[in-house]
């Protein structure tokens, strides 16, 4: 009896400082988050104080002031804020379900599933922005539910999924450039635009759509949070815990999907956020915890911090996508080569 209760004692102990740092790293992130949002709208070709950024803010006319805040930084701060949070979660939905740091919705095809949808939107029927996330979201959905009939064969593989994800990704890609190609010349840089992942342009009527999604999306996703990283312990054990795998995953995998498919129709497929997202926050808060907020506010500051330097670190400003690419693309190198000396390729 004695020994239980010292073996009890030391897994509390054990929980409470998982907990203490998760709140710690969750904490950091979010007053980062703040700082970023604050930077974001006091900064660009004329510097204003914070005071005026709060009066502009609260509906006070300021000449300058005004439309420089609310028309062009606020709704890019918050397009940025949230797309973030949406590729954070996902691509860490994704990647805890199928136990595989290359299973997210970039590497898998959704976004470019998504991406198909926007730009044939754009390109040929010239639709609304509110037909355009329509799209996206169905197409994302349509991809997710090829991949798994593709992928289920005599029974589920995570790899045999990854590798069909790679391959639609490239014949949807391969779609995209055509549509490129045969599309009028006047709508070519507004797509090329979009594609590369831009806050530029971001305007409050077409930021509803996102910020809903993440706001009702988010909870049920952290309710699941518990099935998550028991499904993260395979099928079987996962079932004899009492999960409902199928249930929880066709959940998960449609708040996933919308996240991802929303975030890309009004942002652009802003290049490895949820490829990243989800490792870092692993990294910071430790495993044992349900990393899904740590990773949408990873995911966030990522976004955040690379649409400022795309916008004031260079002589000349690039597209969020551009320098979320230049970080991605190594560590995936770097994750590829260290899969493979393991034996995981």
């Amino acid at each position: 009896m004695k020994n239980q209760s010292i073996e009890f004692n030391f897994i509390q102990l054990g929980m409470q400082k998982r907990r203490r740092r998760w709140l710690l790293v969750t904490g950091i992130l979010t007053l980062s988050a703040c700082l970023l949002c604050c930077l974001m709208l006091t900064l660009g070709n004329t510097v204003y104080p914070v005071n005026d950024v709060i009066r502009s803010l609260m509906g006070e006319q300021i000449q300058g002031v005004t439309f420089a805040v609310n028309t062009i930084r606020f709704p890019r701060m918050l397009a940025g804020l949230f797309a973030g949070l949406a590729f954070g979660i996902a691509g860490y939905i994704f990647q805890t379900m199928l136990r595989n740091p290359l299973a997210n919705p970039d590497i898998l095809g959704i976004t470019s599933g998504s991406s198909v949808a926007a730009v044939f939107c754009i390109t040929v029927l010239h639709t609304s922005n509110k037909i355009v996330s329509i799209a996206s979201v169905v197409a994302g959905l349509a991809t997710v539910i090829v991949m798994y009939f593709l992928s289920k064969g005599r029974s589920f593989s995570i790899g045999r999924l990854i590798l069909i994800g790679i391959g639609i990704q490239a014949m949807l890609d391969a779609v995209i450039s055509y549509l490129i190609l045969v599309s009028a010349q006047q709508d070519i840089s507004a797509v090329l635009r979009w594609l590369s992942g831009s806050l530029n342009g971001s305007q409050l009527t077409e930021l509803p759509p996102l910020m809903l999604a993440v706001i009702i999306l988010t909870p049920i996703v952290v309710i699941y949070g518990k099935q998550l990283n028991i499904l993260e312990l395979g099928e079987q054990t996962a079932s004899s815990l009492g999960v409902s795998t199928d249930k929880t995953r066709i959940i998960l995998i449609i708040c996933a999907v919308f996240l991802v498919a929303i975030a890309t129709a009004t942002t652009g497929p802003i290049a490895f956020i949820s490829f990243l997202a989800g490792p870092i926050a692993n990294r910071l808060v430790g495993v044992g915890a349900s990393n899904i907020i740590p990773a949408g506010l990873v995911g966030a500051n990522i976004v955040l911090i690379a649409d400022l330097i795309g916008q004031f670190a260079f002589e000349y400003r690039f597209p969020v996508g551009v320098i979320t690419g230049l970080v991605g693309a190594p560590y995936l190198i770097y994750l590829l080569i260290k899969m493979n000396r393991k034996g995981e390729l």
